[in-house]
């Protein structure tokens, strides 16, 4: 006697049925469908064992219902877009929604590389430098006079030069006497280090960082022997032909400050020859 050989889930024999296997387990037509079937997005019912179903996006339909919802083309093994969950061949995709290019008006199809800048659209061979023409792609570009130009465009027709070194200045730099420089040319005469952030001077037009200049330029105190810089508009004592720093300028005997007695010293005669004055840098 044969084995008996029942649907799985309504336990109704299959013998002489057509069933389907799932999971290893047999099942009769109508338990299947009614429990695993899928339905059609457009007709509503169930897509049974014996029609195709196509998917997409965990939505199902009849392979009579997968049309175009514009246009009503079947799209079964044909190309299609979507917009807000609708279905839509590429005709009608590319006629209501897809962009037009900002330089030569065309459409963009869907799947071509677009490039956007400033809310507009472009294909990718049509955003180019407006100097070269090479396309731009995912480069760094600039914009001068809302044109687009390529770093290297850009550099030779606009950058700044360096005093320097010649090269184009393409970002920051510094500005002294009119004249551009990249701040990793701007240093010191002297010592070579970097000026851009700091305090310097010049000595014929060349420039210098405040130490290399005082140690060169700058007149030693007669008393301390370190050179009198004058920053902050401070003032020197000079007598004799010797400088002093106002704090360095004090009596030899009991060592007292003498700058502070510099008012009695103006009344010296105006014949003395050796008559204290004041310097202000």
């Amino acid at each position: 006697m044969a084995e008996s050989y029942d649907c799985h889930y309504c336990m109704e024999s299959l013998f002489g049925k057509k069933y389907v296997l799932r999971e290893e387990n047999p099942y009769c037509v109508t338990c299947y469908e009614s429990q695993y079937s899928n339905t059609c997005e457009v007709c509503k019912r169930l897509i049974g064992c014996t029609s195709r179903d196509l998917s997409y996006k965990d939505r199902h339909w009849h392979q009579d219902c997968f049309h175009c919802l514009k246009c009503s083309c079947p799209l079964v093994d044909k190309p299609f877009s979507t917009k807000d969950d609708q279905i839509l061949c590429t005709e009608c995709y590319v006629n209501e929604y897809s962009s037009r290019c900002y330089k030569c008006n065309k459409t963009i199809m869907p799947g071509s590389k677009k490039m956007e800048h400033r809310g507009n659209s472009w294909h990718e061979l049509c955003f180019t430098c407006q100097s070269c023409q090479s396309p731009i792609g995912t480069n760094e570009f600039i914009i001068e006079e809302n044109c687009k130009y390529c770093v290297s465009c850009y550099e030779e027709q606009f950058a700044q030069h360096c005093t320097q070194c010649k090269k184009p200045i393409a970002s920051g730099g510094v500005t002294y006497r009119d004249q551009p420089w990249h701040k990793d040319c701007f240093l010191c005469t002297g010592c070579k280090e970097q000026l851009s952030g700091q305090r310097f001077t010049s000595r014929d037009d060349l420039v210098y960082c405040l130490t290399c200049f005082c140690n060169l330029y700058a007149k030693k105190c007669f008393s301390c022997s370190k050179p009198i810089s004058g920053l902050g508009g401070s003032r020197y004592i000079s007598f004799m032909e010797r400088q002093w720093h106002n704090d360095c300028f004090n009596c030899n005997k009991c060592a007292i400050s003498l700058h502070h007695q510099l008012t009695i010293l103006y009344f010296i005669e105006e014949s003395a020859p050796n008559r204290t004055r004041i310097v202000q840098f």
